[in-house]
C-alpha cells in the first residue's frame, strides 16, 4: 500500500485512517514538532546537505561534537558517523577482512554486518567446528544485539565455549536496540564483556530511534582512526550535519520520548499477558505474531502493522510496534484487538 504522508499514531490509505502500529520510529521523532524545530534551526546554520568528503581542508564542526557524544552515550571510545547504517556495516566489513580470514555469523544476522564468505556460528545446533579447534587465528563474530522477530538482545553464551586459541572480534548491529535499550537508551555494546573478546566494533542506523538519516561506527579509537582514512570513507560524502546538529540538541527531548514510551508499555502490559501468539518482552517496544491472517483482521479493526517478507527469514513478518506517541486510547484499541483474534482464532 502507497500512502501520501509519513505514518506517525495513524496513517490514511485509500481515503481512511487508521491507527498505525508499524515501522521503526520508536521514539516518535519523525513527526514531533519539537524535534522538526530544531531541525529547522540545524537547516540555517548548515544548510540543506554537505556533499564534500570529510577530509577536506575545510571542517564541519558539528561532526567531532555530535561523535564524541554518541561515543559517550554508546560507551566506546570513539565514534565515526557516515551517511547510513549500511555503509556503517559495509566500512567495518573491509576493514576487518584486511587481517581476518574467518567471519562467522550468529543466525539470521541483519546483511549489513555479513560478509560474503561468513560462516554460520551453529551447525546442527553447535558451534561450529573451527571454533573449538586448537588452531591459533583471528576470527569475527558478527551478531545482531537484538534480531528482527526477537523481543530480548542476544545473548552472548556461545562465547563460553569457543576455543581460547581463537582471538575474537566480536561485531554488532545496534539498530534495533541503540535509543531504546538500556536505562537511558544507550543500547547494549557497553554490556558486552567477556574475555575471549580482544576488540569489539558496533555499527547502527542513526534513522530508527533517533529520526536522523545516518549511521554511525563506535569502538576503539585506533579502529575508528584507521576507518576514518579509508579510501570509501574519504571519497563519500559525510553524513548530512544537519540531522548531527539536530541529535546534538535534542538530548532532552530524546530522553523524554523515551520516558514516553516506556510509559506506554507500561500501560500496556499493566494486568495483561497477552495471548500465547505473541512474542513480547513487557520492556521492548514490539509484539512478534506468528498467527495466520493477523494482519487482516487488525486491519479489519482500523489497525495497520507491519507486514512484508524479510530478506533473511522464512516467513511474512507481521510486527506490531508501540511508539512514544501511541495515546492510551490507541493501546486500549490495540490490547482489545489482540485479545479478540486468539479467542476468535481458537473458535
Amino acid at each position: 500500500m502507497t500512502v501520501e504522508q509519513f505514518p506517525d499514531r495513524t496513517i490514511e490509505v485509500d481515503g481512511k485512517e487508521y491507527l498505525y502500529f508499524g515501522g521503526t520510529s520508536y521514539l516518535g521523532m519523525a513527526t514531533n514538532p519539537d524535534f522538526q524545530k530544531l531541525l529547522y534551526k540545524s537547516i540555517n546554520i548548515w544548510g540543506t546537505a554537505y556533499g564534500s568528503s570529510r577530509n577536506s581542508n575545510i571542517k564541519l564542526s558539528i561532526y567531532e561534537k555530535a561523535e564524541a557524544l554518541l561515543a559517550k552515550i554508546i560507551g566506546a571510545e570513539a565514534a565515526l558517523t557516515v551517511s547510513s547504517g549500511t555503509l556503517a556495516g559495509s566500512l567495518v566489513i573491509d576493514y576487518l577482512a584486511k587481517s581476518h580470514d574467518y567471519f562467522y555469523h550468529y543466525p539470521k544476522t541483519h546483511p549489513a554486518i555479513l560478509k560474503n564468505s561468513s560462516l554460520p556460528l551453529f551447525v546442527d545446533g553447535k558451534l561450529h567446528s573451527r571454533l573449538t579447534d586448537d588452531i591459533e587465528e583471528s576470527v569475527v563474530i558478527a551478531a545482531d544485539t537484538l534480531l528482527s522477530l526477537e523481543v530480548q538482545p542476544t545473548n552472548f553464551y556461545f562465547l563460553d565455549a569457543i576455543s581460547p586459541s581463537k582471538q575474537i572480534t566480536l561485531l554488532v548491529d545496534e539498530s534495533h536496540s541503540l535509543g531504546i535499550v538500556g536505562p537511558r537508551g544507550e543500547g547494549v555494546f557497553g554490556t558486552i564483556h567477556h574475555p575471549k573478546i580482544v576488540q569489539k566494533i558496533m555499527i547502527s542506523s542513526l534513522t530508527k530511534a533517533y529520526g536522523c538519516s545516518g549511521g554511525v561506527i563506535a569502538g576503539d579509537k585506533k579502529i575508528i582512526d584507521v576507518i576514518q582514512n579509508d579510501a570509501v570513507f574519504i571519497s563519500a560524502s559525510g553524513m548530512n550535519p544537519i540531522f548531527l546538529q539536530t541529535f546534538f540538541d535534542a538530548q532532552d527531548l530524546l530522553q523524554n520520548q523515551l520516558n514516553k514510551l516506556r510509559d506506554n508499555l507500561q500501560f500496556l502490559h499493566h494486568d495483561t499477558v497477552l495471548p500465547t501468539l505473541f512474542k513480547y518482552d513487557p520492556d521492548y517496544p514490539v509484539i512478534y505474531c506468528n498467527g495466520n491472517g493477523i494482519f487482516d483482521y487488525l486491519k479489519s479493526k482500523d489497525i495497520i502493522i507491519t507486514n512484508f517478507k524479510y530478506p533473511n527469514y522464512d516467513m511474512m513478518m507481521n510486527r506490531i510496534v508501540i511508539t512514544a506517541n501511541h495515546t492510551p486510547s490507541d493501546l486500549e484499541r490495540l490490547k482489545s484487538a489482540l485479545m479478540l483474534f486468539q479467542k476468535e482464532s481458537k473458535d
